[in-house]
């Protein structure tokens, strides 16, 4: 029995505390929209399969994109 009085007081003390700061405690939705920015990813995606792709036209044409010479006799 002292340990549901125990229970009961706690949750009474609880509840004591928490409606003081039931005025505190607001719901509302934001003025703005919540805008969330993944451009950076979708961005580097793409260049790295067009990256590829062009690697790939490049392997299977090399006679329409000759390679030029660096210095130092590097291709």
């Amino acid at each position: 029995m002292t340990e549901t009085i125990k229970k009961g007081a706690s949750l009474l003390g609880a509840a004591a505390l928490a409606v003081p700061l039931g005025g505190c405690i607001s719901l509302a939705a934001p003025e703005k929209p919540i805008e969330i920015n993944l451009n950076v990813k979708i961005e580097q995606e793409v260049v790295v399969r067009l990256q590829r792709d062009v690697e790939n036209i490049i392997n299977q044409n090399p006679q329409d994109f000759p390679q030029t010479k660096k210095p130092g006799g590097q291709p």
